[in-house]
């Protein structure tokens, strides 16, 4: 990889559509940018359009798939990790009263287990640039809605997963916990339809607004860091 010891390098998981997207273009301006994701085809695609980009094709429910694609990240950026944004994540629609063990184990997977896999895995090469991980959590991590039970409590464990860490990284790398609330994405379209309600795109935060707030963080001052920052719709 030609240009990783001239730029600073950024894994973005979830990074080929939505809001994942939005935040590799607000990176990618000067950062080497990591795209994650689980197709191959998606996240080579945008890799393409930009100068300065690579991919990371993995299944992050997958433990032995998330050590390989690990491993070969950092053999082509030469052991460099800059910042870490655990982007990609999952969302069952179900109640307390409906248990489906397959999304509860598919949330908590992707949603917790495998973040804090692929951040054990990453750690020594962040510590090393004394980098920075922004976890994309959800308003959802803050409070409980109904109809999306094992999402939420997926979330609630990613906020007490993010607070141990930034208490064991402090002063090594910096951790952010971002909560964004409705986010005008496919996902909720779909979710709107699942639930059988109208879809109002104005209601909706834009992507390109959330990945403004992401950049926010990573610009502060090396000695500053925001902890935690929820984002919501203004005025509905």
């Amino acid at each position: 990889m030609s240009d990783v010891s001239k730029r600073p390098v950024a894994l973005v998981t979830g990074g080929s559509r939505g809001l994942g997207r939005a935040i590799v273009d607000q990176l990618s301006r000067d950062f080497h940018v990591v795209i994650g994701g689980r197709s191959a085809a998606s996240v080579h695609e945008v890799a393409a359009t930009l100068p300065h980009a690579s991919a990371l094709v993995a299944d992050l429910t997958d433990g032995k798939d998330i050590e390989r694609a690990v491993a070969s990240m950092l053999e082509d950026t030469s052991g460099r990790l800059d910042l870490l944004v655990h982007n990609a994540g999952v969302c069952h629609l179900d109640h307390a009263d409906g248990f489906d063990r397959n999304h509860w184990i598919d949330s908590l997977s992707l949603n917790v287990v495998g973040v804090a896999q692929l951040t054990s895995l990453l750690l020594p090469a962040l510590r090393a640039q004394h980098g920075q991980i922004i976890m994309i959590n959800s308003g959802a991590g803050l409070r409980g809605f109904s109809g999306t039970a094992s999402y939420c409590a997926s979330k609630f464990a990613l906020t007490g997963y993010t607070q141990v860490l930034r208490e064991e990284e402090r002063g090594r790398v910096r951790v952010t916990s971002i909560h964004p609330g409705r986010i005008d994405t496919d996902m909720q379209k779909s979710m709107h339809v699942a639930m059988g309600r109208d879809y109002d795109a104005d209601a909706h935060l834009n992507v390109s607004d959330v990945a403004r707030t992401v950049r926010l963080t990573v610009d502060l001052p090396a000695d500053a860091n925001i902890d935690e920052l929820s984002v919501r719709p203004f005025g509905k």
